[in-house]
């Protein structure tokens, strides 16, 4: 009997390792079957378009780069995305502070609504906003009589944009002040501080990792939008053509100038997305460090 149990005393320890070395394999396993996901899905894509953009040399990638229409979409972009995210920096900031230091009848149904635009289709979003501002919608007739046009113009995309992006900063910042809590807070006001000091010196230091987060997320989701604001721009080459837009109509368009333009145009989309994505990673550490 002891020859017994010390032959099970020596053998138990050998069932680990066994365990180990099978779930090593799964983890290789998982892991190549999300390489190769990836490749597929967005590695492969990606070489194409780099492919397909740099097949005829530099020389005619610059010479669209240099295209008045091209530069008017880049320069169209980058104020509609940059008005976009400058709105929803204010908003997200001032509606997180409402939401996670104030408590109120609907806040939870506010809460709700703030992340409906993100769930519908973009078209739908350019479609309701055409039944408000447009021209037979219900505050479109007014607005053109005093001379504001929205639809068709950039004050639309600029809203279409906002509305696709508008819960990408809030989202990001309501957790974290909902981990600082309120008590450095309390103090700073025991103190004497007044609530701007308090957000100077307080709030926007403790945020500031999950701020820089939202607004590179919502600048990356304002770029690449084209739902949205194809419905609602009319795309006018010079006038109320983003990129999305230019690349999508010259992609449509036949024969081999416009082919070309459609690729450069969305290598600059992705250079640009892949420039994001490299600063939401260095980001991404020191928020959840904060």
């Amino acid at each position: 009997m002891t020859d017994t149990l010390t032959r099970q005393t020596t053998t138990a320890p050998a069932a680990p390792p066994r365990r180990r070395r099978r779930t090593t394999r799964t983890a290789w396993v998982l892991r190549l079957i999300a390489l190769a996901y990836i490749l597929a899905l967005v590695a492969l894509p990606v070489a194409s378009v780099v492919q397909h953009t740099f097949a005829d040399g530099l020389g005619p990638v610059l010479d669209v780069l240099r295209s008045p229409d091209f530069l008017a979409a880049l320069r169209l972009t980058l104020e509609v995305a940059g008005i976009a995210v400058l709105l929803n920096t204010i908003f997200g900031v001032g509606m997180a502070l409402l939401l996670t230091r104030y408590r109120f009848p609907g806040r939870r149904l506010m809460s709700a609504v703030i992340d409906l635009p993100v769930s519908i289709s973009p078209v739908v979003v350019g479609v309701a906003l055409i039944l408000v501002y447009g021209t037979y919608g219900w505050f479109g007739p007014a607005l053109e009589r005093a001379g504001f046009q929205i639809i068709f113009a950039v004050p639309g995309m600029v809203l279409a944009t906002v509305l696709v992006s508008l819960p990408l900063v809030l989202r990001e910042v309501v957790p974290t002040l909902e981990e600082a809590g309120l008590e450095q807070e309390q103090a700073a006001q025991s103190l004497g501080a007044n609530a701007w000091q308090r957000f100077r010196r307080i709030t926007l230091p403790t945020i500031r990792w999950a701020l820089a987060y939202g607004v590179a997320l919502s600048l990356a989701r304002s770029l690449g939008e084209f739902g949205a604001v194809r419905v609602v721009s009319g795309s006018v080459a010079g006038t109320s053509q983003t990129l999305t837009l230019y690349v999508n109509d010259s992609y449509q368009e036949f024969g081999p100038d416009a082919q070309r333009q459609a690729f450069a145009a969305a290598f600059v989309l992705m250079a640009i997305a892949v420039s994001l994505i490299v600063v939401i990673a260095a980001l991404r550490p020191d928020q959840e460090k904060s």
